[in-house]
């Protein structure tokens, strides 16, 4: 696979696919792992994501994905090639891939995972529209249109071809996440073939022994009939969702009832001086920032949004109160994320003396005259909701201490949150952002044309619609920097942190699943079929 240092495709054209097969293990081993949900109701990726049971993504070959570098591999691709106006991308699948049942992995498996998903209400179908620009979507998803006239097509068996809207060079990363749908099985039983072990067939390295439907506990074990890239290295991978909380897991692995689990801030320092050596960091390439109504007063004006963008010490905020949890954020990109350029980072610095100077030329002097303003957040758990309350009591007292500026906080509802930031209900938000595929158009994606801070830009949005259909990694990342630098002398937002997550791993498990990679990090979430394929055990 001709690829460059950021895992993208150096160039439009046939890109062989290559993956070296890892040997299996062939002593019985197993891996206890803590899960997410127990709530989910599909082992089916393409069916919900937001609502899935388990982890789908271990028992289904997705076209594409990523390994602990953040390199991208064919999976169930072997090719691939881009047409001469961008728009079409054909995938060649590999040959002699085989679903569990013994029934063969096909391109109809594929197409019709699409299909479907635009036609039935997915809770994950913006992604095929926003980042795959698939072709005809909205008319098949929104105006009801012949799932078929949807821009994707099998060729023959082994063959897919994708028609996108606009050239989408970056593509590749994006069908990381898509799975097939085994339409043998689904013609027979419909959506509940994914919610029975019985009628579950499996194209990826694993496939489903048992799950226990009260609290998702299910045992998946290696797929005899796999073929493919990334065979499992154990024989079994038994989760529990309900050890998935810290402070649940932490005592399970005390215990050596779970093999790895994710730490809470106050679990952090007794497990860093008990075992260091179990202590791992996962970089979970996500960004937590200010966000602005900038129509709407005062933050319609440039110079007060600057003084907040200069108002915040986020070395300090990140070495204090959010310790462990959290480092500074001056790119809407987090380092080591392709595209992530230090030279914009640099440019947030914490400057009290400008902020005031900023606020002063928007006519409040030392706040004088300033509204009390309330920013919105939404109420959440996992890594976010570890963060917010404290970033956002610091912000308070930084805002008031530099600026003489109120600001008032108010908790809800995700789904209140994001109705009252879509329809512009306040002008203030605490936003939070995780990556969906690994390219740059994903982060700068989100404030273009609108986006979902109705953030109009006209420079902006020329800048990254150039960037999206330009085929050159280094021309697409040069004009990616320079869009960001329009809304940094803008002050679209105010980057505040980047997230991190850290984990206690037992000394059982080795592999490149659990060491740090070259930025010393290790991985721990979101790379599922890379993870769970290259996990060993060392009894």
């Amino acid at each position: 696979m001709l690829l460059n240092g950021s895992g993208l495709p150096a160039r439009a054209g046939a890109l062989a696919l290559s993956i070296a097969l890892a040997a299996p293990a062939f002593a019985e081993t197993f891996v206890s792992a803590p899960g997410e949900s127990t709530s989910g109701a599909y082992l089916d990726y393409m069916r919900t994501v937001y609502a899935r049971a388990g982890f789908p993504e271990m028992i289904q070959l997705p076209l594409t994905s990523f390994d602990n570098e953040y390199e991208l591999h064919g999976m169930a691709a072997e090719s691939l090639e881009q047409s001469e106006d961008g728009l079409t991308w054909t995938f060649r699948l590999r040959e002699g891939l085989v679903f569990s049942d013994g029934e063969p992995l096909t391109a109809e498996d594929y197409v019709f995972a699409l299909q479907r998903a635009a036609s039935t209400g997915y809770d994950f179908g913006w992604y095929w529209d926003f980042a795959g620009g698939i072709a005809n979507w909205k008319a098949v998803a929104e105006e009801g249109a012949d799932p078929s006239t949807l821009g994707v097509r099998a060729v023959d068996d082994l063959t897919i071809e994708v028609t996108t809207e606009t050239p989408k060079p970056y593509l590749p990363s994006v069908v990381s996440l898509w799975y097939p749908v085994p339409k043998h099985v689904w013609d027979e039983h419909g959506d509940n073939y994914a919610t029975n072990v019985d009628t579950i067939v499996a194209s990826g390295a694993f496939t489903v022994e048992s799950w226990e439907k009260s609290n998702n506990s299910m045992v998946l074990v290696r797929n005899p009939t796999y073929n493919g890239p990334w065979p499992s290295q154990v024989d079994r991978v038994e989760i529990d969702p309900t050890l998935g909380a810290p402070e649940v897991g932490l005592p399970a692995f005390m215990a050596g009832e779970v093999d790895f689990t994710p730490l809470n801030a106050g679990q952090i320092p007794f497990v860093e001086g008990r075992m260091p050596e179990a202590v791992r960091q996962n970089a979970i390439f996500a960004t937590s920032y200010i966000a602005f109504d900038m129509d709407s007063p005062p933050f319609d004006n440039v110079d007060v949004r600057k003084a907040l963008y200069y108002a915040v010490d986020r070395e300090e905020m990140t070495e204090t109160v959010l310790r462990n949890l959290a480092i500074p954020a001056g790119s809407i990109l987090p380092p080591s994320y392709p595209g992530f350029s230090e030279e914009i980072a640099a440019q947030a610095v914490f400057d009290p003396e400008r902020a005031r100077e900023h606020l002063a030329a928007a006519g409040y002097p030392n706040g004088e005259g300033f509204p009390e303003v309330e920013i919105w957040y939404r109420d959440q758990g996992g890594y976010n909701g570890a963060i917010t309350a404290p970033m956002l009591q610091y912000l308070q007292a930084e805002f008031a201490e530099h600026l003489g500026i109120t600001m008032n906080i108010r908790v809800m509802p995700i789904q209140d949150w994001m109705n009252a930031m879509l329809n512009r209900e306040n002008n203030l938000f605490l936003a939070p952002y995780e990556y969906d595929y690994i390219d740059p158009s994903n982060f700068y994606g989100i404030f273009y044309n609108g986006g979902r801070h109705h953030h109009h830009v006209p420079e902006y949005d020329a800048l990254v619609a150039a960037a999206d259909a330009n085929p050159v990694w280094e021309e697409r990342v040069d004009l990616y920097r320079q869009a960001e630098q329009v809304m940094i002398d803008n002050a679209s937002i105010v980057p505040l942190v980047h997230p991190i997550q850290m984990f206690a791993v037992s000394d059982r498990l080795s592999g490149p699943s659990v060491e740090p990679n070259s930025q010393g990090m290790t991985p721990m979430s979101r790379l599922v079929p890379y993870f769970y394929a290259h996990l060993e055990v060392e009894e």
